[in-house]
């Protein structure tokens, strides 16, 4: 493990599994448009790191919102990780089977709730598997008691009304993780009924860029090249709906910035407000 990394490898995690105070997290998490209702949770159940719990980004949330899986209170997150077997003492390693999708997220939630000791699996399940980790397909047997103390970090998160104060004032690195054809508006959003386009001043910086085809992130050499102007500066990363916003987040971390912050309603929340400018790229 290097500390100056918010990633482990799955060799680490190999010798490690069994550890006293490491706990494992499966986060897996598709968007709508390309799986079903529970496809994470159904990827977990036929195959999970032994010993892995699952974390639903969608009922560990805010769920009296109308936007998708916004960050919950500290109340209703020390209550769900505690049912987890989470809690104060534990290095949690959390990993997905989707490329950092949810991965980089859920790494960023405990994150905002004050726990530090918190990495990500590099590759995932697929470099778990490749390094061969064994897998099984039944939960574990979850014991209780542990508490987690939450240290909310109000830094790393963005409201609607500061992401409107930072457009309109200029000068906030606003990194934009969705596809460039959405960033630009030439190509359609996949939620209904939202336009395509971008915040006025934010930059593209598509997720897809940070992540190599066999599913680890890019080595830093390469993630210097893209992000280097952000390294040193306050950053605020955002997305679709706040999930593959926290790979730019991770990917800074990698590089030495900590305290990327992310806009947790994304586009979601800020083209469904007619007030709110949409900017193109064909303007």
């Amino acid at each position: 493990m290097n500390p100056s990394s918010p990633l482990v490898s799955a060799d680490w995690l190999k010798a490690n599994l069994e550890a006293p105070d490491v706990r494992v997290i499966d986060a897996s998490w598709f968007p709508s448009w390309t799986a079903d209702p529970g496809a994470g949770r159904e990827a977990y159940a036929k195959a999970h790191i032994p010993g892995a719990v699952y974390f639903d980004i969608e009922e560990i949330a805010d769920t009296n919102s109308a936007l998708p899986h916004m960050l919950p209170d500290a109340v209703k997150f020390s209550s769900r990780v505690r049912q987890l077997g989470l809690g104060d003492g534990n290095r949690i390693i959390v990993y997905d089977a989707n490329d950092f999708i949810a991965s980089a997220r859920v790494w960023w939630m405990f994150r905002v709730m004050g726990h530090q000791d918190v990495f990500v699996l590099d590759g995932g399940l697929r470099a778990w598997q490749r390094a061969g980790g064994d897998t099984e397909d039944l939960p574990p047997v979850v014991t209780g008691g542990r508490h987690f103390t939450p240290r909310v970090r109000t830094d790393l998160v963005r409201s609607l009304e500061q992401m409107q104060a930072a457009s309109a004032g200029g000068g906030t690195c606003i990194l934009d993780a969705r596809p460039v054809g959405r960033f630009n508006g030439t190509e359609a959003e996949p939620r209904e009924g939202l336009p395509s386009g971008h915040i006025p001043g934010s930059i593209s910086k598509s997720a897809s860029n940070f992540v190599r085809p066999d599913g680890t992130l890019a080595p830093r050499a390469e993630l210097e090249k893209l992000l280097r102007d952000y390294v040193r500066q306050p950053a605020i990363a955002t997305c679709g709906s706040g999930v593959s916003a926290g790979i730019i987040a991770l990917a800074l971390a990698e590089l030495g910035n900590w305290d990327v912050a992310v806009y947790d309603g994304s586009w979601t929340e800020w083209a469904s407000q007619p007030e709110n400018p949409v900017q193109t790229r064909v303007e």
